[in-house]
């Protein structure tokens, strides 16, 4: 679950950790009370959408008057943001954020992680605030530096003294440091986020570190936790697919390509998708009905994957261990009746009872084609798809 930036300042704030004043509005005459509020004559309107990007979007300006705030919000409030991040579609924005405009003296990067290798939680800070990270990390991996959290002592004085050595911070700015850190590691582990960012953390022309920016990713298998964010979901930054597959707990992506696939399994997902783009074709769809699927999850995915019109064959992968693979069958015939699927349907299956669900599909009387193994299938889908299989 992401949360917007005002959303994650909150929290933030609940932790201790400094951030401008501000507020977020959803139309214009807030936004110009809230401007009002913070006082001043410049202030930086910032569009709230799940991605990052936003200023060489577009998505983030500085104004310098009532009526050019006036003017920003409300080109802002209502359109299609477009960043590296969001796709050609973009994302709509119900809200901005008005702030006070920094004093920025520096700009830093601070963020955490969870390193599963490690099984730890991991900061991460860089000299090279302000920019995409991932460019950091790529271009000058030299400039960003980790720093392994022990889950049993936490977070620790001497690292967060570490991080002010080599971010070359003055040694009296070390304290706020720290406050920043600890607030960090506590809100990360308290409110179980898989990524907490601060790009960029500044230190203002008064010696002040202040959070200009804030990113927070919850883990959502720990939702459940946390009724306290049920008010902070925003569905409207979501793809209306993906919201309706969870309605079914189906883990559904939509991808750029023409043949559907159907699996249960996120790794065997994976594994089909190589497949059809290693024989030519191009996926349209990452589906996972999970271990114990049934007739009315595959009727339920084949209605959400024959929604895309580009859709051209669907390619049903099924490992019957968990389920039997005459019960996938069942529901597979019935799916395929009750959606009225116009297009090619390839069926590998492999499990329990995998003869009888085979010989259920090849009697059904539907455009249903078996294939004994992932590699045919993979070649029969594309090839039904229009491609040479």
């Amino acid at each position: 679950m992401n949360l917007h930036e005002y959303q994650a300042k909150q929290l933030f704030a609940e932790y201790g950790i400094p951030v401008p004043p501000g507020g977020a509005a959803r139309d214009v005459q807030r936004a110009r009370a809230i401007a009002a509020e913070l006082g001043g004559e410049r202030w930086v309107v910032k569009a709230q959408v799940h991605a990052g990007g936003r200023g060489k979007a577009g998505g983030v300006k500085l104004v310098d008057s009532v009526d050019e705030l006036d003017q920003t919000v409300a080109s802002m409030l209502g359109s299609q943001l477009v960043t590296h991040q969001t796709g050609p579609e973009g994302l709509p924005v119900h809200h901005v954020l008005i702030e006070p405009v920094s004093d920025v003296q520096r700009e830093l990067y601070l963020g955490a992680i969870i390193d599963r290798a490690r099984e730890r939680v991991v900061f991460m800070a860089s000299s090279l605030g302000g920019m995409d990270i991932e460019e950091v990390a790529t271009d000058q991996p030299d400039m960003l530096l980790t720093c392994t959290v022990d889950p049993v002592v936490g977070l620790e004085p001497y690292q967060w003294r570490q991080v002010g050595f080599e971010l070359q911070l003055d040694v009296d700015k070390f304290p706020a440091l720290g406050k920043v850190m600890q607030g960090l590691y506590r809100l990360f582990m308290e409110k179980d986020a898989s990524l907490v960012e601060i790009n960029p953390l500044v230190v203002t022309r008064d010696g002040d570190i202040v959070a200009v920016d804030a990113k927070i990713n919850i883990d959502d298998n720990a939702a459940f936790r946390h009724p306290e964010f049920d008010s902070y979901k925003d569905a409207t930054q979501e793809n209306s697919k993906e919201l309706e597959a969870k309605k079914f707990d189906l883990n559904y992506i939509p991808l750029d390509g023409n043949i559907a696939c159907m699996v249960n399994g996120a790794g065997l997902a994976m594994a089909t998708m190589d497949l059809i783009k290693l024989h030519g074709g191009q996926p349209a769809n990452f589906l996972d009905v999970g271990g114990g699927t049934t007739a009315e999850k595959v009727a339920e995915a084949f209605k959400l994957i024959l929604s895309d019109e580009h859709v051209e064959a669907v390619l049903v992968n099924i490992f019957g261990g968990i389920v039997r693979c005459d019960l996938i069958a069942e529901g597979i015939i019935k799916a395929v009746e009750e959606v009225h699927v116009a297009v090619p349907v390839v069926v590998r299956l492999e499990g329990t009872n995998v003869d009888k669900g085979k010989d259920m599909l090849r009697h059904s009387g539907l455009a249903i084609e078996t294939a004994d193994n992932l590699t045919d299938a993979a070649r029969m889908a594309v090839k039904a798809a229009g491609g040479q299989g």
